[in-house]
């Protein structure tokens, strides 16, 4: 029993060692002092969690997780292990998301998955470069898969580049003809641009997919209001009202697009 005591207050105070070589940036010589701490004690769960701090911040992440997870396991009831894990995840999830889909790139280029979600992560975190990058790949890798292709003319709508959008959308649509968000996308790209007969045709399709979806009654309204159609543009909008009067009102009080029905009794009445 008191070779056990002495073991574990020489863990301790390898760990206390760590800690104060972490503190002043000697990260390397850290983790040998909380290695040493764990290979005296492996039931430490405190050293464990110190270890997996230094990990994070020589961005070892896997390491890094797995000992948090060492550290919850052996005090699950430990409200600070849950903390650290938490914060670990907030902080770090999105970097290690990136290293493992560059890991999975780096060990087959050609896995059109991993460059598409590394391409949407990066677009989360905006990289808007490097994910339009990531997504051009993934389109390029699978040419026959509408998804890469709809979220990269997604993120080019983000950046007003409708004119990108629109053709990667046309080849969306081709593929996939009854998919109503890409319908209504090159609807609301086309009208961006001033095409405005080819907008309506766009929209007319998605609404023979989903009559009743508030986006597409309200971007038909805008479109009618900008070409100046404003009865066509009063019809759909009062439809748009009788689904969400309070966003579309929200709506109205800001977007230019119906400046031209504004002073119009109808309209104003409506608002």
């Amino acid at each position: 029993m008191a070779r056990e005591k002495d073991t574990i207050a020489l863990s301790d105070e390898h760990n206390s060692r760590g800690i104060e070589l972490a503190d002043r940036g000697w990260l390397d010589e850290a983790i040998n002092e909380f290695k040493k701490a764990i290979d005296l004690d492996p039931n430490s769960a405190h050293a464990h969690d110190n270890l997996a701090t230094v990990y994070a911040e020589k961005k070892l992440y896997r390491e890094a997780l797995s000992e948090y997870l060492t550290a919850i396991r052996l005090e699950p009831d430990s409200a600070t292990a849950h903390y650290n894990l938490a914060c670990f995840l907030s902080t770090h999830a999105t970097d290690m998301a990136v290293a493992e889909y560059r890991e999975a790139i780096d060990l087959d280029p050609e896995y059109p998955d991993a460059h598409l979600n590394l391409g949407l992560t990066y677009a989360d975190s905006g990289r808007v470069e490097e994910a339009r990058k990531e997504l051009n790949l993934a389109v390029e890798l699978d040419p026959s898969d509408p998804f890469p292709r709809h979220e990269l003319a997604a993120l080019h709508m983000d950046e007003g580049d409708y004119r990108s959008a629109i053709a990667q959308l046309k080849e969306v649509t081709r593929l996939e003809p009854d998919n109503f968000e890409a319908q209504l996308d090159l609807g609301i790209c086309y009208a961006q641009k001033g095409f405005y007969a080819e907008a309506e045709r766009a929209y007319e399709k998605a609404r023979s997919l989903n009559g009743d979806d508030l986006l597409l009654n309200y971007n038909m309204a805008a479109l009618f209001a900008l070409w100046g159609r404003p009865k066509d543009a009063m019809a759909l909008l009062k439809k748009s009202v009788s689904i969400d009067r309070q966003k579309v009102a929200g709506w109205l009080a800001t977007d230019p697009m119906f400046d031209s029905l504004k002073g119009d009794r109808e309209f104003e009445r409506l608002l």
